[in-house]
């Protein structure tokens, strides 16, 4: 939203969210979501033709586009738990849509949605309206993180799709003619409906495959004595495959890949599509196996016991703060040592005998948002690393000086092991056992 308000700037945009505290960090200086270049865009436009507010039945009633973008996150219970997404919000925004509209309304899907979700959609609007006639479009973002507001800015694709009938088309191309301000007429879309809602689950499942398919292979050039890097450089010449999504890691994280496969895989059962959808699983198979491949590796580089150390997870934040959606979800490649050690979080807000712990705390606070010292520490995470980012992009700043600040101030752990990205997933520790005596010497110097 932030981005057609700030390239164009004579249609009103108004965002609105019936979180107070929410719509208030929107409107101060600091925003509740961190990406680089969106604030820039949010101070251009605020105030001028992008707002923030609560009453969000104020802006259906005087709306001639609704852009709804709420959560859709994979469903606990019921039929489908696990797998299939869950659309309370979807259905709940639609509803609310249906009761307050007195005129025609463009409904636009950017959530990513299961296929046939604006059919559901449409049923709901056109049959709990007095008022309107409601075309629903589906307009799916492909964004990465770190680069969501170039990839805006220049986008890959503009996908919109809708009805096949006049109306349907007409909506379509009113939207088209916004995303025209500023992206290329060819490399905007416009396909039917399930095709665009389908596209989006298909687009992640591609990226996921490829990640557990060089995986795959990094097992077995650790058997060979093959090295990943080079297979993954040789076949990333043909101009046929590319060379993106082609580091070989500790698979795919944050939550989006995984819901979105199994997403896929549960819309393949629904339409009996037994095959298709164990194929897709299978992704998400080989993507927990390397995982646990990788813990058994630093568990077998540690002498087959982690009683008694501690180990370093070098690149051990995903996004700026704990609250946010892919910081949640712990990595099992990590389960097997996590529970056999202290935290790193917990290590570095323990001070060590003679020293305040300031240190110590300021790291904690940045990395998970501790109050002050003496709050209650948060509940054990392992979010996406920043430094060994499982899709190949190093989209955040590393927080290895502030890791080394708090190694400096307490007494030093007796093994480090780094999580070294893109080297067959081979545990690295003697390239970091310098430093660790270097940081030794300093401490015991001071």
């Amino acid at each position: 939203m932030a981005m057609i308000a700030a390239k164009c700037p004579d249609i009103e945009v108004t965002v609105v969210d019936p979180d107070e505290a929410r719509i208030a960090a929107w409107n101060s200086d600091e925003l509740p979501v961190y990406e680089p270049g969106l604030d820039g865009l949010v101070r251009e436009a605020r105030g001028r033709n992008l707002h923030f507010h609560t009453d969000v039945k104020a802006a259906i009633k005087s709306g001639e586009i609704i852009f709804v973008c709420v959560g859709t996150p994979t469903k606990k219970h019921g039929i489908g738990a696990g797998r299939a997404a869950d659309l309370r919000y979807i259905e709940s925004a639609a509803r609310m849509i249906a009761e307050v509209a007195e005129t025609s309304k463009i409904i636009v899907e950017k959530s990513t949605i299961p296929v046939k979700t604006a059919e559901a959609m449409l049923t709901i609007l056109r049959s709990n309206s007095p008022h309107g006639n409601f075309q629903v479009l589906s307009n799916p973002e492909f964004l990465a993180e770190g680069t969501a507001v170039a990839d805006l800015q220049n986008p890959d694709r503009i996908l919109i799709g809708g009805e096949r009938t006049a109306e349907g088309q007409a909506a379509a191309r009113k939207l088209a003619d916004i995303y025209a301000r500023w992206v290329p007429r060819e490399k905007i879309i416009i396909s039917n409906l399930w095709s665009s809602e389908l596209s989006k689950l298909v687009a992640n499942a591609f990226l996921a495959q490829r990640i557990s398919s060089i995986n795959s292979i990094s097992a077995l050039c650790e058997a060979t004595g093959a090295d990943v890097d080079e297979v993954a450089h040789a076949i990333g010449q043909d101009s046929r495959i590319g060379p993106k999504f082609l580091k070989a890691s500790v698979g795919f994280g944050g939550s989006c890949f995984q819901k979105d496969i199994l997403n896929l895989v549960y819309l393949c059962q629904h339409f009996n599509l037994p095959v298709v959808g164990a194929y897709w699983e299978s992704v998400v198979q080989m993507n927990d196996w390397q995982k646990g491949r990788f813990t058994r590796q630093i568990v077998r580089t540690l002498f087959n016991t982690v009683s008694g150390k501690r180990i370093a997870i070098l690149g051990f934040a995903f996004k700026r703060t704990p609250t946010t959606r892919g910081s949640r979800r712990p990595y099992r490649w990590c389960a097997g040592c996590w529970r056999k050690m202290p935290p790193l979080w917990s290590m570095t807000r323990k001070s060590p005998p003679g020293t305040s712990g300031v240190t110590c705390w300021q790291t904690a606070k940045r990395i998970h948002g501790c109050s002050s010292p003496a709050a209650p520490l948060p509940r054990p995470m392992m979010p996406t690393p920043w430094l060994c980012s499982p899709t190949g992009t190093n989209s955040r700043p590393s927080i290895l000086p502030k890791f080394m600040t708090a190694c400096r101030s307490r007494p030093l752990f007796s093994t480090v092991a780094t999580l070294y990205h893109g080297r067959s997933c081979r545990i690295w520790a003697s390239r970091f056992l310098p430093l660790a005596s270097r940081l030794r010497s300093e401490q015991h110097a001071s």
